[in-house]
């Protein structure tokens, strides 16, 4: 394989460094610090940490630390506007319900009662998704003073350790293509290489993904130097060459063609190498036990070294099938402090200084797998990974990513830095949150998986407080926050570090107590048979039992969304957590586009939010040291699927419209819809003030809007099904892993998008749909036999009603959209057929009228 070190005298135009740090822009350029911050400001932000800045410079940084983050807010001139229509709504709500409980006068009593119930219910949760919104706050990492403030004369880094977690469960549903492109990212990673390890946990303990790995140690070689090299961005090969067409002659230098060249050829090699692995594993596996007549009634899986795989096997025996094997630790490639160079090796003609040309440290974990053993699922793997990697290497710092995520921007992992090692909140900053982004989401984002009102209106309100929510991926934590260490302010000077808490590995305890005291040794410890003893030993399944994990140390198990309790239990006791905004995505992953896989993962996510309310966890009564705004946000990330119980019974109230007489929820109807209106676009003018200051545009709102609607008549109520369920069975809620594996097809790359694939939990939706079709229809084929009878009263009161159904049938027109499945690439045919269909319903209503007249009053 040939080199990639640069020839003498060769000048390369690298695309951002340090000195520039602060990221690309959307169409691929590079802006300076300067115009970085210029951006994070934006039209409606301004600087919120001018006075502790200008502190820190009349101090000269005395006490050897640096603010490492910009801090900013919205502006005055739209947060008091803001703030002030909030409460104008929540005045105006409660004029409403006393304007509702005064005349309670309806048709249909028991409805009415219902009707006020939801309200009440609307306006609590109201309430609490909006009080946390009432002081955004952006923070911004500043790469260049962490430059300054970390960078010593000698050229070393004394920037802190950091241990990256990727998780996988399942080579079919999570492509090992993504997982090997993950790792790839995190090799070639902009961070010292000594600082930095890797470890991949794979859940089922295939052979498949151990190789996979190793196929990936001698490909990092190549693509590592090329991304240092020529400042590559993305860092993972996959989208860098679906992203960057090849560059033209005479925009780049001929070195850089001919080296591209190389790496994309490579590549494609490396990719045929990983489609083979299976094939190529059974024939060895065959082979062997072929060789091996006296145990040919078991069949094994076989490493390329000639002794068994302890892991999963291609034929499983009674010990080896999935679910049930030994726990595997393997170092694929070591760490660079013991002189082993991974790289190519430096060329004669480079220069000094040229990019480190060593790999980080990278490591193969499988748990331990036994039937009789409950594994926790993520969070168990997770724990696992936390144990295995205080041995080897002990960073003080972990980020942990779903295999389907890759590193978007090389900067990352330091932007995280500038957060945790800040003078003003650093030690007291147990967890950096960046937002999640997609690139394999479809132009229109027909299903709101980039979910941005969340990720840049929710988290940036949550910023100003006692800080982000955990959110399962891209996240970088402090290792003493998650043993359950309590932050400094609270800190007792003595901690015990006990066998009872931590379990009983000399090696783990004696790693625990150096990250107490912030150590971490820049040489690992010898790799010989005890130690990897050792480390098989803290990734068994016995290993938790009598001790916190999973409890008050690691990440919280026995729930569906260990992301929120494992965050909640952090901020009980008085850490804080801090969002980071990057102008250039950090990281980058693949979202469920098909909507049965994408109501699976939001079916997955309400259902474990529901556990956490009905569990020890819940942010009613515990978390000591929440503040009470921070505990707010936590209960309506608990309860918010309850909200869809009263939507669902909202939506199915149009079979009124079959009732032949004058039937009214609440009398006098017209000033019932004019309160209802107004509260109704209240909401929506608090929105649109919140689209201006989190950036966000209007079809991301409108998409949240619609998705919202969607899933509060299919997964959230499932959700409150199987919490019912679970409450009166005691049984746990399961939920299966979100498939990341797309429809085959190479000419369309959304073809997962068109794919329908019906389950119950779409019925529900289906009716809402139908139904309120079906009531605009049934409501024109009354106006046609009534119009000349009806006073001019109920046709304004039957015009007003019909306002409600025709924006339910806006807001589910995704649904139907999904239901055409390839159909839906046209969508002027949907536009055509749902006019036509409610015209059917008309007509049939006008043609029932004719023919049961005088029998059946219609």
């Amino acid at each position: 394989m040939a080199s990639l070190a640069p020839a003498a005298g060769a000048v390369y135009e690298p695309i951002g460094g340090l000195l520039d740090p602060l990221l690309v822009s959307a169409d691929g350029h590079v802006g300076t610090a300067k115009k970085a911050r210029r951006g994070a400001k934006g039209k409606y932000w301004q600087a919120a940490d001018k006075t502790e800045r200008e502190a820190a410079k009349e101090s000269g940084g005395e006490d050897g630390r640096a603010l490492l983050f910009r801090r900013y807010q919205v502006k005055g001139s739209l947060l008091h506007p803001y703030r002030a229509l909030i409460c104008i709504r929540l005045v105006a709500v409660l004029l409403f319900f006393l304007w509702r409980i005064k005349h309670n006068k309806s048709d249909v009593m028991w409805f009415w009662t219902l009707s006020i119930v939801g309200d009440v219910w609307f306006g609590f949760s109201w309430l609490l998704n909006q009080l946390p919104k009432f002081n955004p706050v952006k923070t911004v990492p500043d790469l260049v003073a962490l430059k300054q403030h970390c960078n010593l004369p000698d050229g070393t880094s004394r920037l802190p350790g950091i241990d990256v977690f990727v998780t996988t469960a399942d080579p079919i549903d999570e492509p090992i293509l993504y997982t090997m492109n993950c790792v790839l990212s995190i090799l070639a990673v902009d961070y010292p290489v000594d600082r930095l390890s890797c470890y991949l946990s794979d859940d089922i303990g295939t052979l498949m993904l151990y190789e996979a790995l190793v196929e990936v140690g001698k490909f990092a070689p190549l693509w590592v130097i090329f991304c240092r090299k020529y400042s590559i961005e993305p860092r993972a090969p996959e989208s860098y060459f679906e992203q960057v067409s090849v560059p033209q002659d005479g925009r780049a230098t001929q070195d850089f063609l001919n080296d591209y060249r190389r790496v994309q050829l490579e590549y494609d090699e490396f990719k045929v190498r990983l489609d083979n692995l299976a094939d190529s594993i059974c024939k060895r596996s065959d082979q062997y036990n072929r060789m091996r007549d006296d145990e040919r009634d078991q069949k094994a899986t076989w490493m390329t070294n000639g002794t068994h795989w302890p892991g999963t096997w291609i034929d499983p025996t009674e010990n080896h099938r999935k679910g049930h094997h030994a726990g595997i630790a393997k170092v694929v490639l070591d760490h660079p402090s013991r002189g082993q160079h991974h790289g190519l090796g430096k060329n004669a003609e480079s220069s000094p200084g040229d990019s480190d040309e060593r790999l980080p440290m990278l490591v193969y974990v499988s748990r331990e797998k036994n039937p009789i053993y409950d594994h926790n699922k993520k969070a168990g793997a997770l724990n696992a990974q936390l144990r295995a990697s205080a041995l080897l290497s002990n960073g003080q710092l972990i980020i942990n990513f779903d295999c389907d995520h890759y590193i978007n921007n090389s900067q990352a992992l330091r932007a995280a830095d500038c957060f945790m090692l800040d003078e003003r909140d650093g030690d007291n900053t147990a967890f950096v949150q960046f937002p999640q982004r997609f690139d394999n989401v479809d132009p229109t984002d027909r299903y709101g998986n980039h979910n941005r009102v969340f990720f840049d209106g929710t988290m940036l309100a949550l910023n100003g407080m006692q800080g982000p929510s955990y959110l399962g991926t891209g996240c970088m934590f402090r290792r003493l926050a998650l043993y359950g260490i309590a932050p400094p302010h609270c800190r007792s000077d003595e901690i015990t570090v006990n066998a009872s808490k931590f379990g009983n590995s000399t090696f783990f305890l004696d790693s625990v107590s150096k990250a107490l005291k912030q150590e971490r040794s820049t040489r690992p410890p010898q790799l010989d048979d005890k130690f990897f003893a050792e480390l098989e030993r803290v990734v068994s399944c016995a290993f938790d039992n009598g001790t916190d994990w999973g409890r008050g140390v690691g990440y919280i198990c026995d729930i569906a969304t260990e992301d929120i309790v494992t965050g909640f239990r952090i901020h009980g006791q008085g850490w804080c957590s801090m969002y980071c905004t990057m102008e250039h995505a950090a990281f980058c992953g693949t979202a469920p586009i098909n909507l049965t896989e994408r109501l699976h993962q939001i079916l997955r996510w309400s259902g474990g939010s529901l556990e956490m309310f009905f569990s020890h966890n819940n942010p009613l009564i515990s978390g000591k040291r929440l503040c009470l705004i921070q505990r707010v946000s936590y209960l309506n990330m608990t309860i918010y699927p309850v909200t869809s119980i009263f939507i669902l019974i909202y939506t199915l109230s149009p079979v009124m419209w079959l009732i032949p007489d004058e039937v009214y929820i609440q009398r006098p109807f017209t000033r019932y819809i004019e309160y209802f209106l107004g509260v109704i676009v209240m909401i929506h003018v608090i929105g649109w003030l919140e689209i201006k200051w989190s950036g966000i545009t209007w079809l991301d709102y409108w998409r949240n809007e619609e998705f919202f609607m969607i899933g509060s008549t299919s997964a959230y109520p499932a959700a409150v099904l199987h919490m019912t369920v679970n409450l009166l069975t005691k049984k746990g809620i399961h939920f299966r892993v979100t498939s990341k594996q797309t429809t085959a097809d190479n000419n369309d790359k959304f073809a997962d998008l068109y794919d329908f694939r019906w389950v119950p939990m779409l019925f529900p939706s289906l009716v809402v749909l139908i139904f309120n079709a079906g009531a605009i229809g049934v409501a024109l084929g009354k106006t046609v036999v009534y119009f000349g009878v009806w006073t001019a009263a109920r046709k304004k009161h039957a015009a007003m009603g019909l306002l409600f159904n025709i924006w339910v049938v806006f807001l589910l027109y995704p649904l139907a959209q999904a239901i055409m499945g390839r159909w839906a690439k046209r969508p002027i045919i949907l536009v055509v057929l749902l006019p036509v269909i409610i015209v059917l319903f008309a007509v049939l209503y006008v043609g029932l009228h004719i023919l049961l007249q005088g029998i059946i009053p219609l």
